[in-house]
């Protein structure tokens, strides 16, 4: 049997819960993550602001997260998912361990993007009298953009996959809907339109993050 209206409707409506997931945990874990990342690069041992203790202790919290699947990271922090966004259901509450779970993994692609700007560069930048912040934004994050912009790629590509697992657990979404009534109410039809609704998403990203990156390369 083909897709009711209804159906059509819910499927509609669950793509625009899985954008807004996608996109609002992107958004918080870029946000939060770069910082972290340059800090954690410049207090690392061949950083600008040496400091082992710091680099330590950030790089323990980040890799703990890490090592958390989604799955029990989201039960784990329900408390904490409840206290900020009123509910520990909902798009809205998914979007609380998603960009916790985004901000751990691309804290360490920047990171590592960031590791490898040519140290000649800093170096030159140190020489010439640049101030830290001043050798941050006209070396270290233009040089490494082409590294930066891959990794958000990347991070936008697993999150798409974190919200499906989110649906599992009343997240909302497309992975919520496939489900519920691809598997649930023995819908394939539903299931196979979810499928390859993520899968056009994923490549659809994943094209226009390889564009993105040639062309800052090629400038």
């Amino acid at each position: 049997m083909w897709l009711t209206p209804a159906m059509q409707d819910l499927l509609l409506d669950a793509a625009n819960e899985t954008a807004l997931m996608v996109l609002a945990a992107a958004g918080i874990a870029i946000a939060a993550g770069l910082p972290l990342a340059l800090l954690l690069q410049a207090t690392a041992p061949d950083g600008i602001a040496r400091h082992a203790a710091v680099n330590r202790v950030l790089g323990v919290v980040v890799n703990a997260i890490r090592s958390v699947p989604f799955i029990i990271l989201m039960v784990a922090i329900v408390p904490f998912t409840r206290a900020v966004a009123g509910s520990s259901i909902g798009t809205t509450a998914a979007i609380v361990p998603l960009a916790i779970a985004a901000t751990a993994f691309i804290v360490r692609l920047f990171e590592t993007a960031l590791r490898d700007v040519d140290r000649g560069l800093v170096e030159a930048a140190q020489a010439m009298g640049a101030t830290r912040l001043q050798i941050v934004t006209h070396v270290l994050v233009p040089e490494a953009a082409p590294g930066l912009v891959a990794a958000i790629t990347v991070t936008l590509v697993s999150l798409v996959g974190y919200s499906a697992m989110a649906g599992a657990v009343g997240g909302g979404g497309l992975g919520d809907l496939g489900i519920r009534f691809g598997y649930q109410r023995f819908m394939p039809e539903v299931m196979a339109i979810v499928v390859v609704l993520l899968v056009l998403v994923v490549q659809g990203m994943q094209t226009l993050g390889d564009a993105l990156v040639r062309r800052i390369s090629r400038k």
